[in-house]
């Protein structure tokens, strides 16, 4: 097991996240440096693939200092899944064990129950619900590598695609995602809750050991 290519891939992220001013240019660079690393699984250290039988897991392999990127790794245990959440910044996924299936949501349209005035003032009083409506479904496998980002379509929900064994896949943020204030969904509703996910263990690997 060698960091070398973590360390590698870090390196490049570095120089390219400040070179390109447009988000569609930015991904276009860091698509093909998550597939580059995930094509080969050798160098995700052991205590960042460790499953947790509660939840899954997300560990914390860098963050750029000025916050631009940071890189986790997320572990999957048999049938573990997400709620229905969104990021509010771009991110890159890629497959390096098992496989994952990722489901995306549309926000619904609104509905409105009526409206009365309250008396004595002029603002409408309104029960609305707009349940999310379910935009596809994308299963990765090994290797494979898909964005997201508030542009592209940014409200997923992502499970193990094994009921029976881990998964992981590598994930890199358009910011510090383990700070970011993002939100989770009620499905029928629509209603959404902030949130910020933190990281499952307090320490990063070494990029500069062997």
């Amino acid at each position: 097991m060698s960091i070398v290519r973590l360390r590698d891939f870090v390196s490049e992220l570095t120089r390219a996240v400040p070179t390109y001013r447009s988000e569609a240019r930015l991904l276009e660079r860091v698509v093909p440096l998550v597939a580059e690393l995930v094509a080969y699984d050798d160098w995700l250290p052991e205590a960042c693939a460790r499953s947790n039988p509660e939840r899954y897991q997300q560990y914390l392999l860098h963050c750029d200092p000025l916050e631009r990127f940071s890189v986790v790794s997320f572990v999957w245990g048999p049938g573990q899944q997400t709620p229905i959440h969104d990021h509010t910044v771009w991110g890159v996924i890629g497959m390096l064990r098992g496989a994952e299936i990722s489901t995306g949501f549309m926000p619904g349209v609104s509905v409105s129950f009526g409206a009365a005035k309250r008396v004595g003032t002029v603002d409408p009083v309104e029960a609305c619900v707009a349940p999310l409506r379910e935009s596809d479904m994308v299963r990765l496998e090994p290797g494979d590598v898909e964005r997201v980002s508030p542009r592209l379509g940014d409200i997923h929900q992502v499970r193990n695609a094994f009921d029976d064994r881990e998964s992981i896949s590598i994930h890199v943020y358009g910011a510090n995602i383990g700070t970011v204030r993002r939100h989770v969904f009620d499905p029928v509703t629509g209603a959404k809750r902030s949130f910020v996910s933190g990281f499952s263990a307090p320490v990063v690997p070494n990029l500069w050991g062997n």
